[in-house]
């Protein structure tokens, strides 16, 4: 394994770690009981075989069912010293339930503390306010970082840039789990600001959100020559100093494997991946057009803004790694959580929205003129009926 310091928490981070949202029976909780045996024995091979190969992190949430419960019935029997145990949970207009929601993980969890505690989601401006203003779930973490029950105090989010930036710049988090990958590099000002404050940054779902890379189509597979997407993506992510660790949602002990490959070109990272980087980006930009390619995202209000609530920028940004690289599947994926999951995904799919409304919100765009046909195009290629989330599902 390899590690890099995850900011100013001065942990030696593990560059891929054990996520927890797969390999839990249910997303509901249930009495321990009524745990299988056969998947509560795979989860903990996939504990062991993880901690065996050194990827020591252990991510897991308040909101992923029985998942810190089953972990709680085999972390105890590791030295606690050599886990780093991270738990998550979702701000609160209460915060007492915040609280009680945080003490109900770590007694299923069975431990006196948790490493790193992320509050769960805070995905847009209403709940970062919650989180920030006084008397809200902020000052219920930093008095837990004070009993010693948390180590490090952090979040985790799908929100714009615009909010991730906003939180990251109060320079009160010592981390961030955010996406950034190469299908979705929008959120870089807020790694560079994250970086800029020595903060950990730890990128959610790079092989599933990140395209789908776990089943990626022939055209990117033949793109990315002698690497699996899944390697490429993580070597992209990895050639940057300012990230520090990629979850892998596993579900057993064998979907390490193809990113156990992987790090046999962790020191080599920006030479492996740069080739591959430049045949996809050619790629696209045959296919879309370069002025596309380096600026189709300028000017393009968030969804809030816009009529009927389409995520116009989401749409294109699906859209664009579908139409040049044949991420179709994941874009369908995507594209039908729209107006299902809430403020995980927020903003509605293409609808009859007033087109002069449309164009007069849009009109800062470079691609204004392009745009309504473009989105009429994304939804005849995506759209299959509503999708649930995963936790939903």
């Amino acid at each position: 394994m390899e590690y890099r310091r995850y900011g100013r928490t001065e942990i030696n981070m593990p560059v891929i770690t054990c996520g927890g949202m797969r390999f839990q029976q249910s997303w509901s909780d249930m009495p321990l009981d009524k745990i299988k045996p056969g998947g509560q024995a795979n989860l903990e091979a996939a504990i062991r075989f993880s901690l065996e190969m050194g990827a020591n992190h252990i991510e897991t949430a308040r909101g992923y069912g029985t998942s810190d419960m089953q972990l709680g019935q085999v972390l105890p029997s590791f030295n606690r010293d050599e886990l780093i145990v991270q738990t998550k949970v979702c701000p609160e207009e209460d915060p007492k339930l915040f609280l009680e929601n945080f003490e109900k993980s770590l007694a299923y969890l069975k431990l006196d503390y948790v490493d790193l505690f992320s509050i769960h989601g805070i995905n847009d401006a209403s709940l970062l306010d919650i989180t920030m203003r006084d008397g809200g779930c902020m000052e219920v973490a930093q008095k837990l970082k004070e009993q010693g029950r948390v180590r490090h105090i952090g979040f985790s989010t799908h929100a714009s840039n615009e909010v991730i930036c906003q939180a990251n710049a109060s320079n009160l988090f010592d981390y961030v789990n955010l996406h950034w990958y190469f299908v979705n590099e929008l959120n870089w000002e807020a790694v560079e600001i994250a970086h800029k404050n020595d903060m950990g940054v730890f990128i959610i779902s790079p092989n599933d959100k990140g395209g789908k890379l776990y089943a990626p189509p022939e055209k990117l597979t033949e793109l990315c020559g002698d690497l699996h997407p899944m390697q490429w993506n993580a070597l992209f992510c990895l050639s940057r100093p300012e990230v520090h660790t990629l979850s892998m949602g596993i579900s057993c002990p064998q979907d390490f494997d193809t990113h156990l490959e992987m790090l046999e070109h962790y020191e080599n990272a920006q030479a492996v991946m740069a080739p591959i980087e430049v045949k996809l980006r050619a790629e696209m930009e045959k296919a879309l057009g370069k002025e596309w390619c380096s600026g189709w995202w300028k000017g393009i209000p968030e969804w809030e803004e816009l009529p009927n609530g389409v995520n116009v920028k989401e749409i294109l940004r699906l859209f664009t790694y579908a139409k040049s690289l044949d991420l179709v599947d994941w874009g369908k994926m995507r594209y039908n959580l729209l107006g299902a999951a809430g403020h995980w995904f927020p903003g509605q799919k293409v609808s009859d929205y007033d087109k002069s409304q449309m164009r007069e919100k849009l009109s800062e765009s470079p691609f204004v003129d392009q745009i309504p046909d473009i989105l009429t195009e994304a939804h005849a290629l995506f759209n299959e009926g509503q999708l649930k989330r995963l936790s939903e599902s």
